[in-house]
């Protein structure tokens, strides 16, 4: 049963390549190569922009949770991140069901792992001058639909924290419908809203929207070779 598990959890361990760096090393790496202009000649905004993208992910748990995985096995890096990744979808879902948005340091925790997500798609786009391509395109783009059910979810517990729209929501599944019909741009006029907090939550998800599904997946769709995460072929 164990080995089962372990061929449907980690594949096939033998092809997979140790790295020579830790992900937090690869991290601080890459932020170095970008300060130095390694591998693209940028500067003025381009250049502060891609080292705030690909400094950031050093304040969130992802990329230290990889690191810990590795510490028991390389292979057991992607498991640790799925976990993670699964972890987070079902943080936001928890706290509509339970009712939990009464307690602001749940919201607090909520916002920053979201915040994570994010900017990290756009680090990988734009600020990840030495990573290598994925194992395997069609585990980012399941992990990519993750992520964004993820920011349906938050965003459902953001509407219902208090009456930002024109009528409350009636149970959870009201803010998980709202945030999606949001995200997906339809707007049946059931739901809309009518505070100054209620319009920016919309306008903010509206352009994640844009930003996170469209471009990632026009990214990912045509398998662009930009430099940084497709030309290498080191493991990160």
């Amino acid at each position: 049963m164990k080995a089962i598990l372990k061929k449907l959890l980690l594949g096939n361990v033998s092809r997979i390549t140790k790295p020579e760096y830790n992900p937090v090393q690869k991290r601080i790496q890459n932020i170095k190569a970008i300060w130095n202009n390694d591998h693209q000649d940028d500067n003025g905004i381009e250049k502060i922009v891609r080292l705030f993208l690909s400094s950031s992910q050093l304040f969130f748990p992802g990329v230290y949770i990889k690191y810990l995985a590795t510490l028991k096995g390389y292979e057991y890096r992607d498991l640790a991140l799925d976990f993670y990744v699964l972890l987070k979808v079902s943080f936001p879902l928890l706290i509509l069901i339970y009712h939990w948005q009464s307690y602001p340091f749940v919201i607090w925790i909520m916002v920053y792992v979201l915040l994570e997500t994010v900017l990290y798609i756009p680090t990988l786009i734009f600020a990840s001058d030495l990573f290598s391509k994925p194992r395997s395109y069609k585990r980012s783009m399941l992990l990519l639909f993750l992520n964004y059910l993820e920011i349906v979810f938050a965003f459902g517990v953001l509407y219902s924290c208090d009456n930002y729209l024109n009528k409350p929501l009636e149970n959870w599944f009201d803010a998980v419908y709202f945030s999606t019909i949001t995200s997906s741009s339809i707007g049946y006029g059931d739901y809309y809203p009518i505070t100054t907090i209620g319009k920016v939550l919309v306008s903010a998800q509206a352009i994640l929207f844009l930003f996170f599904v469209i471009l990632f997946l026009n990214f990912f769709s045509t398998r662009i070779k930009a430099k940084g995460y497709f030309d290498l072929d080191n493991n990160s």
